[in-house]
């Protein structure tokens, strides 16, 4: 079977899990190999996600590693098997790898929980925010380019339209106040960040000035849950794109950020109020 130049992040996390398997058995990648009657360089292979592997063999992985997790061998057992290919797919000669790979996690999440401090999260944002958004980069994208990537934030959005995969978002003050593209384009978002509020599996929580600094602050995250735990991930928003992390440290540290969060954020019914509000005021400054 020829190598993948380039693992999807699903595959990456799957060989990642197995090497975490191994080394918590204590094995050496040399050792795995001779249990398992193959070369050393399969095994690095496989835990850089470059060579597939097959369901038997990855069960047989497990017993060798005596991984008595059976709810986790289950999930990876399903990620192994998959072959399809997701709708982004088709963006992939058109947008850069971290756009692709939010996605990808998207599409495969149990729940996904947003903590954004500068902007509405990109799973609620309008067409007309998103394009602000993306026109504000240094140097300035081409027109072409903020259309592309506003397509594929609104195609995104079908995950949490659909009503399937349940949405939290922890939006801070300054992210209701913050315009992309003047108080019209804001007031309109603050209008249908209320109406996605009422839909069905959507939260929204609002995280107002008043409410003492909390683990987090000041950065856009997003807590993306697995079919277990261990597969839970982190992504967090940076200039240069997305970063990921899905360490048990990292994973347990968001954990509480995220905790902390749902004990001090207002209510949904008064975080809509917080939200007419400060709707009311936008469109007091145009009127």
């Amino acid at each position: 079977m020829p190598l993948r130049p380039n693992p999807t992040l699903r595959q990456r996390r799957l060989g990642t899990e197995l090497r975490r398997m191994r080394e918590q058995a204590g094995l050496g990648g040399s050792q795995l190999a001779r249990e398992l009657g193959i070369q050393p360089a399969q095994i690095t292979q496989m835990e850089s996600g470059k060579s597939g592997i097959g369901v038997e063999r990855l069960r047989t992985i497990a017993a060798v590693c005596m991984c008595t997790n059976q709810p986790l061998i289950d999930a990876l057992a399903d990620m192994a098997s998959e072959r399809t290919k997701g709708w982004w797919e088709e963006y992939r000669s058109t947008l850069t790898i971290d756009f692709l790979e939010v996605a990808e996690l998207e599409g495969h999440a149990k729940r996904i929980t947003f903590c954004n401090t500068v902007y509405i999260p990109g799973l609620l944002q309008t067409g007309t925010y998103a394009s602000a958004v993306f026109a504000r980069l240094v140097p300035p994208l081409p027109p072409q380019e903020v259309e592309t990537r506003t397509d594929f934030r609104l195609r995104r959005q079908e995950v949490v339209r659909s009503g399937t995969t349940p949405l939290r978002a922890f939006i801070h003050e300054a992210a209701l106040r913050m315009q992309f593209g003047g108080p019209v384009v804001l007031a309109d978002q603050l209008a249908a960040l209320l109406d996605d509020s009422e839909r069905p599996g959507i939260s929204v929580r609002v995280v107002p000035f008043a409410v003492d600094t909390f683990p987090g602050a000041g950065e856009n995250l997003t807590y993306i849950e697995g079919p277990v735990p261990e597969l839970d991930t982190v992504e967090m928003d940076v200039s240069q794109g997305a970063l990921f992390f899905d360490s048990p440290a990292n994973l347990a540290k968001h954990r509480v950020i995220f905790s902390s969060l749902d004990s001090t954020a207002l209510t949904e019914e008064q975080s809509r109020d917080f939200i007419r509000s400060i709707m009311k005021e936008v469109k007091a400054a145009y009127a």
